[in-house]
Formats: structure tokens, sequence, C-alpha cells
């Protein structure tokens, strides 16, 4: 499955239904191949995300990330296989452990060690595969992977990783854990200001949810960052990393990088300079290829 060099990440849970359709629409007239979408608090993953490609031709809508504690294997199965034949094939699942308070919490799950746990998921998805008729010849999930084991286990088992809050030097992390195989589609926050303290309130703003989370902050460490980089709501050096800003012209020599660095896929996610919810229409335009 071919993807295509740019993506777009929003967050959806806030959109109603006449906000969800433009979105879709408007992804796909500026050009962008891939929408993706998270699984939080309110929509369902695959009834959002039929209702995204009901309201696109062309457009690429993947769940970056569905919470694979949120339904039993068969049903994922089931969900992106109605998905894929309603919609021509153009669905993917993003699949991914979730957090221990989310998992444990809010939906009163035991959180399990991540990678056996996944593991095991896929491998009960393929048994229900077999059970529910042939696998396609792709199948097309994707997991969100930082670290080295997951990463390797999504090259042997899916189409590749989805790794979110990173920088460029993530790829060459990713592809010496997965090998050869598999793709990385790799999500990058923008800030279209050219005014620093603007542009790191808006970060840290949007990275505060992240910064307690230890699959972000042991995957922050093998990146080059420290625990001092976690203090009074993250260093400059990390919100700038996090959150490229600047220009149209600047913020892209960081998105390329990460296709020179071998990426398949770079997803921007754009912050509002306001740090308001919301998506910032006038980075993606500028940013549109």
């Amino acid at each position: 499955m071919e993807l295509g060099k740019y993506g777009v990440f929003t967050f959806t849970d806030i959109l109603d239904e006449e906000a969800l359709s433009e979105l879709a629409r408007r992804v796909e007239g500026l050009g962008y191949s891939t929408l993706w979408y998270p699984e939080a608090f309110n929509y369902e993953t695959f009834a959002l995300g039929g209702f995204l490609l009901s309201n696109s031709k062309k457009l690429i809508v993947a769940s970056g990330i569905a919470n694979m504690y949120a339904r039993d294997p068969a049903a994922s199965v089931m969900g992106c296989n109605s998905l894929n034949a309603l919609y021509g094939g153009r669905f993917v699942l993003g699949l991914g452990v979730s957090h221990a308070p989310l998992v444990s919490d809010v939906r009163g799950h035991e959180y399990k060690k991540p990678v056996a746990t996944m593991r095991k998921y896929l491998e009960d998805m393929d048994l229900a595969w077999t059970a529910l008729g042939e696998a396609p010849p792709e199948k097309q999930t994707m997991l969100a992977a930082l670290g080295p084991n997951m990463s390797a286990l999504a090259a042997e088992k899916t189409m590749g990783t989805f790794p979110y809050n990173i920088t460029p030097a993530q790829v060459a992390l990713s592809r010496a854990a997965m090998g050869p195989e598999g793709k990385i589609v790799c999500e990058q926050k923008v800030c279209l200001t050219t005014d620093p303290v603007m542009a790191r309130a808006a970060a840290r703003g949007a990275l505060a949810p992240y910064l307690p989370l230890p699959n972000y902050f042991k995957n922050w460490f093998r990146l080059g960052f420290n625990e001092s980089d976690l203090e009074n709501g993250g260093s400059d050096q990390l919100m700038d990393a996090m959150v490229v800003w600047g220009s149209s012209e600047q913020i892209g020599e960081t998105l390329s990088k990460y296709l020179e660095n071998g990426a398949d896929q770079v997803v921007i996610q754009p912050i509002r300079p306001d740090g308001q919810p919301g998506i910032h229409w006038e980075a993606l335009e500028a940013l549109a290829k």
C-alpha cells in the first residue's frame, strides 16, 4: 500500500459532524494523502473512520492510534475488513497498547507487558482472519512503536510503525530495530509562527499530557534528552524538537529531514500559535506540497 509522502494528524474528539466532514474534504483537497486520527475519549475508531472515508474520495484514512484494549482481535479484523471492503481499501488500522492510566483507570483492564500483549493480540488477529475467510495479501495494520522491541514486532507482523512525539533521528532507531522490512510513518507537530515565546508556550500546552508518560520520556532519553528536559514544563530544547516552529520554509526543512533519513511518510500535526484547540488550517495550507 502506498501511503504518500505527507499526511495530517489532528485530534477529532472536539469536532462535530460538520467539522469532521470539512476536515476530510479539506485535507484531501490540499493534496495530503493520508489523514490520521486518534482514539481517545469520544469517537469510536471504526465509526469515525467510516465517516471520514465517506466524506472523501481518494484519501487514505488511518487510526492513529486505536487502543487494542478497546476491542477483541476478531472485532479489529472485522472492522478493518469492513471499512476496506466498503471504501476501496483506503483504511489503515493503527494499533497501540495505549498507556497504563487510560487502560486501568479509564477502561478497567489490567495493563500487561506491552510487547508480549501486542504479539498475542496480533497472533489472535491472524487466527480471526483465517476463521473469517482468507486474509488480505497485505494486512493494512500498523503499530504505535517507539522502542526497539515493539518496532521489530511491527516489522514482523504489520505494515510498519507510527512513532509519535519524536525527532528525525527516530528514523534510524526504528530502522535499526526493524531491519529492511516495514514502513516508518513519523508524526511531527508544527507551529507556524516565528515568535519563540508564543511557539514554546503552545508547545508546552500540547506536550503537557505526554511528559509524565514513560512510553514517551523513555524514548526521548534514547533520542538524547535527559531528565532535566522534563522539568518545569519541558526544556526549550525539548519543546523546539517536539513542536517545530518558524516560517513554512523553516518547518519544511525539518519535515524533509524525515524523508531524507528514510521515513516513508511524515505526518504533520499543526498546533495553533495561540495554544487553543482546533485545526490550524493556515499551517496545513502553507505546508501543502
